[in-house]
């Protein structure tokens, strides 16, 4: 692939969300890897566990794929 990744996944919002665009369109925020990867299957895009560490595939931004802020884990 040339340029920038089909995908590209935002920075964790302060819900713990991720935007998720795919060929420059919204698909989605994702609140977990697990959705992420349920973005790409319904667009046809390879969903294999390496798939996430594919930098060709993903443009993870503002952290990577294990990287998720629930906003509320400090709250008792």
């Amino acid at each position: 692939m040339d340029g920038q990744p089909p995908v590209v996944v935002q920075p964790p919002a302060t819900d713990g969300g991720r935007l998720v665009t795919i060929h420059g369109e919204r698909m989605g925020v994702a609140y977990s890897l697990f959705d992420v990867l349920d973005l790409l299957h319904r667009e046809g895009l390879p969903t294999a566990d390496t798939a996430v560490d594919d930098t060709e595939l993903i443009e993870w931004r503002g952290g990577g794929p294990y990287d998720w802020n629930n906003g509320a884990s400090d709250e008792a």
